[in-house]
């Protein structure tokens, strides 16, 4: 063997080993600087933001986003769905992409961190890996994706589950989906060609805020993504029989809000009756006919239940069937169960939890394990390809608001515990 090709071998060692050293990291300063540029566009006079998906804030956002991409040596495209792919070329050919990144629109007048810590975190960490000369076997893909407060639709595109008629829907602005993707770049007639099957993603890994006040409340700087939690969404209707309010007794009303009361004190009696982080939620409540001198006739209201377990889920639901046609029953009052949504949970990969979970030991960094409450597009990789998630704190657990605020140590802090997980990833998914 030659001097020149040992010392060759050495240089590229070092090169390899430095990407696991806690010298390597992202240049805070640099990150925050570009987070502030993102408020920029679209922020209102309440100091929230607008940049609502397919909006002129959020197209301009895109475009400036393209010319960063460029500049940290990835090539910028847009996809059928508006989805905004930044691609590094890996060394080894033919292995899947790994793939990090989240999303930038914000709901009507929400928060400057929900999604775009992730965004420019993954860009940053592409910028950090060219800069100190760091080669992945794996491509690199920084992904934007499009829609994300309006229904995951570019995400879900990847998966194949946008179905046609979707793209007539209106959107958070002034557009319909279809009409949206186009403006910002898609081709909504095209988005079969998005599909992703399993093996086309190596992994996928997204930092986000909590949008939740455990990790803040507690002073702990990461959260391991445990997994994704899965909801369920049911109306129920509460029929009675609407009847004068002064002529009618007590003991002869069919009083459908009175038993509508009766039930939602057992829903969260049965939610809080068991151990776990399973929680229910009554978000609508429609009364009819509303009228202050009518006894209430009929009652329609929403149940949500979340847990990582959709088998807890279900039992759960099982038993609030049950309790709630027993109160329907004892009050003379029908009631009926109609299941309108159901997201299913999706776990997260041992393996990555566990590179997130040392990186961030090796910088030093608390961490704590826990599930997500709130959807995520990680969720849309499932079945595709091994999913992570990397929490910071939300302070208060505010979320989708303009006060929502993570530090810029705190920023800077998960950017770093990105930048490992991915390269740990290029390692572990081969």
């Amino acid at each position: 063997m030659s001097l020149r090709f040992t010392l060759l071998c050495l240089v590229m060692l070092s090169v390899r080993v430095g990407a696991q050293s806690p010298d390597v990291g992202v240049n805070g300063a640099r990150l925050n600087a570009t987070m502030q540029h993102m408020h920029t566009f679209g922020e209102n006079a309440d100091g929230g933001s607008d940049r609502v998906a397919y909006s002129i804030h959020n197209r301009v956002a895109l475009e400036y986003l393209s010319e960063l991409m460029r500049e940290t040596g990835l090539v910028p495209r847009f996809d059928v769905a508006g989805n905004l792919v930044g691609h590094r070329t890996g060394r080894i050919e033919g292995l899947a992409p790994i793939l990090a990144g989240s999303h930038i629109d914000t709901v009507p007048n929400g928060g400057h961190y929900d999604g775009i810590v992730g965004v420019m975190s993954a860009i940053e960490a592409a910028r950090t890996l060219k800069e100190n000369g760091i080669e992945l076997d794996h491509p690199l893909e920084v992904v934007v994706w499009s829609n994300e407060e309006g229904g995951k639709t570019g995400s879900r595109s990847w998966a194949g589950t946008v179905q046609e008629r979707e793209l007539d829907l209106p959107s958070l602005g002034d557009k319909t989906l279809g009409e949206g993707m186009a403006y910002i770049g898609g081709e909504p007639k095209n988005l079969a060609r998005n599909t992703r099957r399993p093996g086309d993603v190596a992994g996928y890994i997204e930092l986000h805020v909590e949008q939740g006040a455990i990790l803040d409340r507690q002073g702990i700087a990461i959260g391991v993504v445990e997994g994704i939690v899965g909801i369920k969404r049911w109306y129920i209707t509460v029929r009675g029989f609407a009847n004068h309010a002064g002529t009618t007794p007590m003991d002869q009303r069919q009083d459908a809000l009175y038993a509508t009361a009766l039930m939602l004190t057992e829903i969260r009696r049965i939610i809080t009756g068991e151990s776990g982080r399973q929680v229910g939620t009554v978000g609508r409540l429609d009364v009819n006919p509303g009228a202050p001198n009518v006894i209430p006739g009929e009652v329609l209201f929403s149940l949500e239940i979340r847990d990582l377990s959709m088998e807890k889920v279900t039992r759960l639901f099982v038993q609030i069937e049950r309790s709630l046609s027993d109160i329907a029953l004892m009050n003379d009052v029908e009631v009926s169960f109609d299941q309108y949504y159901e997201s299913p949970e999706t776990p997260t990969d041992i393996g990555i939890q566990n590179l997130v979970r040392e990186s961030a030991a090796a910088l030093g960094l608390s961490s704590f394990d826990m599930p997500s409450g709130a959807g995520h597009d990680g969720q849309s990789m499932k079945g595709i390809a091994p999913l992570g998630m990397i929490f910071v704190p939300s302070k208060d657990g505010v979320s989708h608001a303009p006060t929502e605020f993570t530090s810029e140590e705190q920023i800077i802090n998960g950017a770093n515990v990105l930048l490992r997980t991915i390269i740990g990833m290029d390692q572990l998914l081969k």
